[in-house]
């Protein structure tokens, strides 16, 4: 567990929000007083969404528990929680989302959404536009000029370009042999990755469902990604061919939202590993150059998604605070 007091140290403190930001691997919870300073900040190492960790209640409680005793604040001082939750798609999922914060004492209004609705919130404060997310998951959403919220999963669609999908998509290609010279680099980290020799042994283990725990599996997987990314900035061929695929479905999925606005020149923020890598980066900013649709504006995310929860939740209490400001103040905490 990492841990990084506020710039102001321990000091007295009044009423408290709570971000946190459930969308990856790792679960962070931030606390800021009521003028958006940031008190604490924490990083634990377990999911928040419990598609990904059995422990997923456990990690965010005891996130929150930890993170409010770096900001010596109690819990009877907390005025809200915004927590941004993967795999948070539909009303079913309340009874194990709503769980993640059911600490004892933690009594307030708590608002549990979408991991993308967090992230959204601090790629572009609230403002429209869309944001795309490749990581350990994968989504797309806008918020319209009216306010209005819609994911591309409104539309059942979805691109496969989370870590894990672009993984599987590059061992399939391997192992069908559909490799040249190019990615001899590649194969070789593939079989390392994997603790294979040869093709042919990976080939075995591959038949045999590579790991029966399906999420260790998506775990070994996506920590392949980055080898991918990276192989493909390089050129290699199976590489680019992978990525460029994934790349052209987030696309599709930006260029279904942007219908929905008014405006001819859409803000889009990337985030996510995936794809802040360099290759998804460049290409997908050269391809929206030709959008369709709409015009796009790539912009860098202002904050992050944990600073993007503290946000919603200030905003849901109706507390209003410079936003130049507040951006300053929350930057640290990611």
């Amino acid at each position: 567990m990492n841990r990084t007091n506020g710039a102001d140290g321990m000091t007295t403190m009044k009423e408290v929000v709570i971000g946190i930001d459930g969308g990856g691997t790792y679960t962070r919870v931030a606390v800021a007083d009521l003028s958006g300073n940031v008190r604490a900040s924490i990083v634990v190492d377990g999911a928040a969404s419990l598609h990904k960790d059995l422990a997923a209640a456990t990690n965010v409680r005891q996130a929150i528990v930890s993170a409010l005793a770096e900001a010596g604040a109690e819990l009877h001082q907390v005025r809200g929680v915004a927590a941004g939750i993967a795999s948070y798609n539909s009303p079913a999922d309340l009874e194990w989302v709503e769980q993640l914060t059911d600490v004892p004492g933690l009594d307030c209004p708590k608002w549990h959404v979408n991991d993308t609705v967090a992230a959204h919130y601090g790629a572009l404060k609230a403002r429209p536009g869309i944001v795309a997310i490749a990581g350990t998951g994968s989504n797309i959403l806008a918020i319209t000029e009216s306010g209005q919220a819609i994911s591309n999963y409104s539309f059942h669609h979805y691109a496969a370009s989370a870590a894990r999908f672009i993984a599987y998509d590059a061992v399939y290609e391997a192992l069908a042999g559909r490799t040249d010279e190019s990615d001899g680099e590649l194969i070789s980290a593939m079989l390392n990755h994997w603790k294979c020799s040869t093709l042919d042994e990976f080939a075995l283990l591959a038949r045999s469902g590579f790991e029966e725990d399906a999420r260790e599996r998506n775990r070994r997987f996506g920590q392949f990604a980055p080898c991918l990314t990276s192989a493909a900035a390089e050129g290699a061929t199976l590489a680019v061919r992978v990525c460029d695929r994934a790349i052209e479905q987030m696309i599709v999925g930006i260029e279904l939202l942007a219908r929905s606005f008014e405006s001819e020149t859409i803000p889009v923020s990337f985030i996510g590993s995936v794809a802040n890598s360099p290759y998804f980066l460049r290409t997908l900013a050269a391809r929206l150059t030709l959008g369709r649709n709409r015009s796009y504006s790539v912009t860098e995310p202002s904050l992050p998604p944990v600073a993007g929860a503290i946000l919603l939740a200030l905003r849901r209490l109706d507390i209003q605070i410079d936003e130049e400001s507040l951006q300053q103040k929350l930057i640290a905490t990611g």
